[in-house]
């Protein structure tokens, strides 16, 4: 098991991204590898500054770096020797099993969408999150961004791709899926949320429960939840500032600790050919940490193997 690991890209790389894979070396399967991808140089120095002395990660000379604010599809066209360019080309070539990175989203979804690409049958890949459940665990949510306006079919197909993960991932049975929409009843909600409510209802494949509302977000209601990225990405954002709030006034509570983007580390982009998680931009050493075991959990379980089953049978 290889995991690649954008050693330059966060605000804070690469100093918090390599103290991260130290701390992840410490947890990760005996067997398995962190490929750091940046300049080699500046790589090993920080390794032996951080006292790593083990033989579970190694490195690969990346020459350039896509900064945070530089336009993605440019980026990764003019800077091919940049990190996030030679982890999806390892990714593509099978050579790492996975490739996080806490660099540029857009530079991230670009180079899964053209370098690894879609899956076949695959409408649009999403973003997908992590909801924590009052009753313990975790539900996914998507898409939290990649999609801003999604067809009926696509909402459908985000229904798919979520069960799988809930699934083998989060080790969820029969996971329920609902859609988030401004009322239970099935006629509420727009012209396109009603489609998908048709379409859902009608696949066999899912245990789709029916339509839900932001205060079922927490409950056990549904383990899957399906929305546009407009629409989830308000929500996770929405999630984070309860967490900072709660923080900044001295309060701290198991439950609302789940919401510090740290505890997971990264969202999974589904629906790709390869497992790729997206950091947060100001993604700590903890966060990168929890980054590459949440990679470790995805090759593991063959999430993206699954995928690709389901939508060739």
């Amino acid at each position: 098991m290889r995991i690649a690991l954008d050693a330059m890209g966060g605000d804070y790389a690469p100093e918090a991204i390599v103290k991260g894979a130290v701390l992840a070396a410490q947890e990760i399967d005996e067997s398995a590898t962190i490929v750091l991808i940046g300049k080699e140089d500046v790589v090993n120095s920080l390794l032996k500054e951080y006292g790593y002395t083990g033989n579970n990660i190694k490195v690969i000379n990346a020459s350039q770096v896509i900064e945070m604010g530089e336009h993605p599809t440019k980026a990764l066209t003019q800077k091919p020797d940049s990190s996030i360019a030679v982890g999806f080309g390892l990714l593509k070539m099978q050579k790492v099993d996975a490739f996080c990175s806490a660099g540029n989203t857009g530079a991230m979804l670009v180079g899964a969408m053209f370098s690894v690409k879609a899956i076949e049958g695959i409408l649009r890949p999403p973003i997908a999150n992590f909801v924590p459940k009052l009753s313990g665990g975790y539900g996914i949510i998507l898409d939290v961004g990649a999609n801003a306006e999604c067809k009926p079919e696509v909402l459908e197909q985000f229904g798919e791709l979520g069960s799988i993960y809930a699934k083998y991932v989060l080790d969820i049975k029969n996971p329920k899926v609902g859609l988030m929409n401004l009322g239970e009843e099935e006629g509420k909600g727009t012209t396109v949320t009603q489609a998908a409510h048709q379409r859902l209802k009608a696949n066999t494949g899912i245990n789709f429960i029916g339509n839900i509302e932001g205060r079922d977000l927490f409950n056990d209601k549904a383990d899957v939840i399906v929305c546009d990225g407009y629409t989830g990405n308000i929500i996770l954002k929405m999630a984070e500032s309860l967490y900072d709030i709660l923080h900044s006034k001295g309060i701290k509570d198991p439950f609302f600790d789940k919401f510090n983007y740290e505890a997971e580390g990264g969202s999974p982009i589904l629906g790709v050919n390869g497992n790729v998680v997206i950091g947060h931009g100001v993604s700590s050493p903890i966060a990168i940490s929890n980054m590459v075991m949440q990679a470790q959990k995805m090759i593991a379980s063959k999430v993206w193997e699954r995928f690709q089953k389901n939508y060739s049978e």
